[in-house]
């Protein structure tokens, strides 16, 4: 397990640059955080890592967004307000995480009996004892 922490959402975002950058066809990553913990944040980071330079927010309403414009596919899933797996399924989220691209999924931890066995969990958690934009970012 790697363990980063950050003081800023500027630090968070370079994080996610650096994963973007190092991202291989066919990964996974599993995301998971508390609401304001700064999941956007670094997810705009891996974008950018993937060369996009399309606007990046949280596809909370359409489950998931896709975006084609950089070295690789990058599909990005947020699936706090699905009801269960079903949902998933509905959508072909096998494509996704089965394809050429790179999946992040935001709150992975609601449908984690999916999530393929090689999955790369990121969990950004806050500890207001060492400041307000302190982040521990743990990645296994």
């Amino acid at each position: 397990m790697r363990i980063i922490e950050t003081n800023s959402a500027s630090e968070t975002y370079k994080l996610g640059v650096e994963v973007g950058k190092n991202a291989r066809p066919g990964q996974v990553y599993a995301l998971i955080g508390d609401l304001g913990v700064g999941k956007t944040v670094f997810i705009q980071g891996v974008a950018k890592g993937l060369g996009i330079d399309e606007p990046v927010n949280s596809p909370t309403f359409t489950i998931v967004q896709v975006y084609d414009s950089g070295r690789l596919p990058f599909y990005h899933f947020d699936v706090y307000r699905i009801g269960d797996v079903e949902e998933m399924e509905e959508i072909g989220y096998e494509e996704y995480f089965f394809g050429e691209g790179v999946c992040f999924v935001e709150w992975a931890n609601l449908v984690d009996e999916i999530m393929p066995k090689e999955t790369t969990w990121v969990t950004i958690e806050k500890d207001l004892g060492k400041g307000f934009d302190y982040r521990k970012i743990s990645i296994r």
